[in-house]
């Protein structure tokens, strides 16, 4: 049998399912692709989670496209983090050209032109759906895992939440939780002493610095109300197509840990929300987290630990992530572990690192007797990647060099009309971006001081009054004598002392006569 007869057998063997599956593209060999050697990603493993990197310009974004706009067909929602803004056309049908005709003929899938639901999320003040979460859902764990605190500084967390769920005081805003960690050591110190001991003032310093940071990265306006429901990124439209989430985040890339606490927080509601659904024909959300090293550069331990925990577990609430950056060593190894399909586009080699970098991406991938797998990174077109994913049995397909098939929807971003008219349409906006400033502990804690200080004053009003009334009460005295106070003059003519000396000048005058 030719190599080239073998070659395509094995992709074929590898790629054939009996449930439903993505279409990717086709396999190549020696550079040209194969007729019918179609590289297919099964539907059943997609919660798997998995990884699309490269470098600048190779072709990752039209890859996640085309991921997306294939599971949107099959009726499955998908979340995308647009951190360069340019994802918004798939809300729109893509222009048909004579290239993309001659690469579809090539792949053998023919182009379709199409647009796809989609919604617009926002973290901040652009427009779109806001999204929002309280900090108590936010919860103390949460919490002091992305602010960075110290064993001690969490307890005095926790001791807040507690205080707050005690006196059902919701804590919904970081103003809230600011002025009840300022309480606690001031106003309400004996009170929490008395409660659940002494407060550090060092240490509630030390918190208080460590939110102001947060805030000034835009966490005040990601923490309040209304609540984003995550049900609500499950919505399919009305022909059965899964609806495109996108959260517009061009305005965020410097501000990492608000990237940070949005990802950790809606990982974490995902998962105590989402029931479990064990291994199943299909997953219920695919989320692509895009630019990840934004994550992973500013994480700290604590949260690096809590995103490992969270990828090995959401799986079985039917959730695949995806990571999408440059270089797979963005990702730790521990998650980069986790991950079943790995697309790997065109990688550089201008430096030793780049090559070192170079020779542990394709450690990362199953051996092949079709390629070197180092050469052939080096070696990509744009739009053609290096692809393993698992098989329904979850077992690694056969490594491929892939072209890629273009997305249908359009490949540049919607006008500001166009975007407006998406806006408009949106049912989530009326639901969501409406601001929600109800009583919380930051009202109600300044009504208790008030009212503290009020009555304090009325027992210092009282205690004058009372001093007042015993000082008038208090008979005068009825004497005429004199004082006994002795004129100055008549104190020195009456002194003993002057009476001797004037006696003894009178002797001394006496003797004389």
């Amino acid at each position: 049998m030719a190599r080239k007869d073998e070659f395509l057998k094995q992709i074929q063997d590898g790629n054939t399912n009996k449930g439903g599956f993505i279409t990717l593209g086709t396999a190549m060999l020696d550079g040209e692709p194969i007729a019918g050697a179609f590289v297919n990603v099964p539907l059943k493993t997609l919660n798997r989670h998995g990884l699309i990197a490269g470098a600048t310009g190779t072709g990752k974004t039209k890859t996640l496209q085309v991921l997306a706009e294939n599971l949107s067909e099959k009726g499955i929602p998908v979340l995308l983090m647009d951190v360069k803004g340019d994802l918004s056309g798939l809300a729109e049908a893509g222009a048909r050209n004579q290239k993309i005709d001659e690469r579809q003929a090539k792949i053998g899938i023919p182009y379709e032109s199409k647009a796809f639901p989609v919604e617009i999320l926002t973290l901040s003040q652009q427009d779109g759906v806001r999204l929002r979460a309280t900090i108590s859902e936010f919860g103390p764990v949460l919490l002091s895992r992305i602010l960075d605190l110290s064993d001690t500084q969490s307890g005095i967390v926790a001791v807040i939440f507690k205080y707050c769920d005690d006196h059902q005081m919701p804590l919904l805003d970081l103003k809230d939780f600011k002025k009840i960690l300022q309480y606690s050591t001031q106003e309400g110190k004996v009170e929490f002493e008395e409660e659940y001991g002494r407060i550090s003032t060092a240490s509630t310093g030390t918190i208080l610095r460590k939110l102001v940071e947060l805030e000034q990265q835009g966490a005040d306006l990601f923490f309040g109300e209304t609540s984003f429901e995550v049900d609500d990124l499950l919505r399919v439209d009305e022909n059965g197509r899964g609806y495109i989430n996108i959260i517009r985040l061009t305005d965020i890339q410097d501000r990492p840990k608000l990237f940070s606490t949005f990802m950790l927080s809606l990982l974490a509601e995902i998962y105590t929300t989402f029931p479990e659904k064990g291994d199943t024909d299909r997953p219920e959300l695919i989320l692509f987290i895009e630019e990840a090293h934004l994550i992973f550069n500013e994480a700290s331990k604590a949260l690096l630990n809590q995103i490992e925990t969270i990828v090995k577990l959401i799986r079985s609430k039917g959730v695949g992530i995806y990571f999408v950056t440059q270089n797979p060593t963005d990702v730790p190894e521990v998650v980069l572990s986790q991950l079943g399909l790995k697309v790997q586009h065109s990688l550089r080699a201008f430096t030793a690192n780049d090559r070192k970098a170079i020779k542990l991406a394709a450690q990362n991938y199953p051996d092949s007797s079709y390629y070197d797998t180092a050469s052939v990174l080096t070696s990509l077109g744009t739009g053609e990647a290096l692809v393993s994913a698992l098989d329904e049995k979850g077992k690694p397909t056969p490594l491929a060099a892939t072209m890629v098939r273009a997305p249908m929807s359009r490949m540049d971003i919607l006008t500001d009309n166009e975007l407006s008219s998406l806006l408009s349409k949106s049912k989530l906006i009326k639901k969501y971006n409406d601001t929600i400033d109800r009583d919380s502990a930051y009202e109600m804690l300044n009504r208790k001081i008030k009212s503290a200080a009020a009555e304090q004053q009325i027992e210092n009003d009282k205690k004058a009054s009372e001093a007042s009334k015993k000082t008038q009460s208090k008979p005068r005295p009825t004497t005429t004598r004199r004082s006994s106070a002795m004129n100055p003059v008549l104190k020195v003519l009456t002194s003993a002392t002057f009476i001797r000396s004037v006696f003894g000048i009178l002797s001394k005058v006496m003797k004389k006569k």
